[in-house]
C-alpha cells in the first residue's frame, strides 16, 4: 500500500522595508522546530542576539553579507519546511521598491502571498503594489499579515483600521479567490505557529494553521488539456526490446488530464493522433495530470519538435503572433516601442518586437495611464508584442504556464521583463506558419 503524498504550497512574503519578512519566517522555521541543531548553532555563534537576548530570526533568511549589514532583504531567499500536514516552499522577497523584481521573481510560482503590514505605519505603497503585483500574477490566495502588534499595544481597532483601507482597494484588483487578515507579531511569535493571548479579540487562525488548511488542490488548471513538448526521447538500447525503436515526447503538463487512448491534436502543425502510452517516473500509467512530468507515446510517427504543444481538440487555445500582455519592466534601461527582444513562452524562444505600449498601470490609484512614451524599472504596463513564430497560449488567469513569458534582451541574454498574457480573442486557427519581425 503506497502512502497518499503531502501536498506542496508555495508562498512568498512581501511588504515594505522592516515590516518583518525575514523575522516571520525565521519565526515560522524556529517555532515548528524546522531549524538543523547547526543552523541553531550557527546562529549563536555568529552573534545573533539582540539586546533582550532572542535570536535574531531574520538572519535565517538574510543570508548575505550586505543584508546582515544593512539589516534589509536584497536577493530572494528560498526555504524548505514540512509539517505532519503539509510542505512548503518559503520565498523571502525584497521591500525596496528598486528590487521589486525580485519580488515579481519569488512570487512567479507561488499558490499564496503573504503581504506584510507593519501596524504602526500601516498601509504603504509598497503594501499596494505588492498586493498588485500579486494579482497580476494571478496568486489565488492572499493574507494581509498586520505585524508589529505588540507596538500598538494589541489595538483591535488599528487592526481593523489597516483591514478596512486593504479591502476598499481590493475590489480593483479583482483577483483573489479568498482573502485573510491575522495580526500577528513575528518577533515574539504571536498567532504565528502559536495562537496569542494578547489577541481575546481575533478568532481566526494563526498564519500557520492557515498555511496548512488553504485548499489549493483546484488551483492548476485541470480541464484543459496543454502540454508542451520539451524534449524528443529517443534513449537508442539496442540491446531492450522495449527501447529499441521507442520514440516519445516529454516535457511538464501544463494544464489538464491526459489518458491513455485519448485523441490529442497538435499544434501548430494540426495533426490529430491518440495517446499509446504514458511514462512517468513511477512507470507506465493510464493516466496524469498537471503538473506532472511525463513522455508521451502516440499511435503515429509524427514530425513533432520542442515548442511544439500537444492539446485537447474540443478545447483549443490561442495561437497567434500579434499578443496583448501586461508587464513588469525590470531593467535599468527603459523599455521604448520597436525594441527587439528573445521571447522564451513554455518551451519555445521566439524572436518578438514590443510594437506599443497601451497603457502604464499607476499603483497608487491602479489606473491605467494610456500610452506612456516608455517603462521603466519596476513600471508595470501593457504592451502589445508580435513575434517571428505564433505563440501556443492562453490568457494568464486561465493557466498561469501557458500565460506567461520572459523578454530577454540578445546582447546580453539578461531577462527584462515578465509577462502575463491577456485571453485569445478566438482559438487556434492552423493556417499559421513562420512569420518575419
Amino acid at each position: 500500500m503506497t502512502t497518499p503524498s503531502i501536498e506542496i504550497l508555495r508562498f512568498n512574503t512581501c511588504g515594505s522595508v522592516d515590516d518583518g519578512k525575514s523575522t516571520l519566517i525565521g519565526r515560522l522555521l524556529y517555532d515548528s522546530k524546522s531549524l538543523m541543531e547547526d543552523q541553531l548553532e550557527a546562529l549563536q555563534r555568529s552573534a545573533d542576539l539582540t539586546g533582550g537576548g532572542q535570536i535574531n530570526l531574520a538572519n535565517i533568511t538574510d543570508g548575505l553579507r550586505a543584508e546582515r549589514e544593512q539589516g534589509i532583504t536584497i536577493d530572494v531567499a528560498y526555504r524548505y519546511f514540512a509539517t505532519p500536514r503539509r510542505r512548503f516552499i518559503v520565498a523571502d522577497t525584497p521591500g525596496h521598491v528598486q528590487y521589486t523584481r525580485n519580488m515579481v521573481t519569488g512570487a512567479s510560482t507561488a499558490n499564496l502571498s503573504v503581504v506584510l503590514v507593519d501596524a504602526r505605519q500601516g498601509v504603504t505603497e509598497q503594501t499596494r503594489r505588492h498586493a498588485c503585483i500579486a494579482a497580476l500574477l494571478g496568486i489565488p490566495h492572499i493574507v494581509f499579515a498586520v505585524n508589529k502588534m505588540d507596538l500598538v499595544d494589541w489595538s483591535e481597532a488599528r487592526f481593523l483600521e489597516i483591514r478596512a483601507e486593504i479591502e476598499a482597494f481590493l475590489p480593483k484588483l479583482d483577483a483573489f479567490r479568498d482573502v485573510k487578515f491575522i495580526p500577528i507579531s513575528a518577533l515574539h511569535g504571536d498567532n504565528v505557529v502559536d495562537p496569542s493571548r494578547n489577541t481575546p479579540w481575533y478568532e481566526g487562525p494563526t498564519l500557520l494553521r492557515h498555511l496548512e488548511t488553504v485548499h489549493i488542490a483546484s488551483d492548476w488548471n485541470l480541464t484543459q488539456l496543454r502540454f508542451p513538448v520539451q524534449w524528443i526521447n529517443r534513449p537508442h538500447r539496442p540491446t531492450d526490446p522495449k527501447l529499441h525503436d521507442f520514440r516519445g515526447f516529454s516535457g511538464q503538463l501544463a494544464g489538464g488530464i491526459v489518458r491513455v487512448g485519448q485523441q490529442v491534436l497538435v499544434l501548430p502543425s494540426g495533426w490529430k493522433t491518440t495517446v499509446r502510452e504514458i511514462w512517468t517516473p513511477e512507470g507506465i500509467e493510464p493516466e496524469a495530470f498537471c503538473p506532472q512530468s511525463i513522455t508521451l507515446v502516440l499511435e503515429h510517427d509524427l514530425d513533432i519538435s520542442r515548442g511544439d504543444m500537444i492539446v485537447d481538440p474540443d478545447q483549443l487555445p490561442g495561437m497567434n503572433t500579434d499578443v496583448l500582455a501586461r508587464i513588469c519592466w525590470m531593467h535599468t534601461k527603459p523599455l521604448v516601442p520597436g525594441r527587439k527582444f528573445l521571447l522564451k513562452h513554455t518551451t519555445q524562444t521566439v524572436q518578438a518586437v514590443v510594437s506599443s505600449i497601451e497603457h502604464r498601470l499607476d499603483i497608487a490609484t491602479f489606473e491605467p495611464q494610456p500610452a506612456p512614451a516608455e517603462l521603466q524599472l519596476n513600471d508595470i504596463g501593457e504592451v502589445r508584442i508580435r513575434t517571428s513564430r505564433p505563440l501556443i497560449y492562453d490568457g494568464y488567469h486561465t493557466n498561469r504556464m501557458t500565460g506567461s513569458f520572459i523578454l530577454i534582451e540578445p546582447g546580453t541574454n539578461a531577462t527584462v521583463a515578465a509577462g502575463m498574457l491577456r485571453p485569445p480573442l478566438e482559438p487556434a486557427k492552423l493556417e499559421y506558419t513562420d512569420f518575419v519581425i
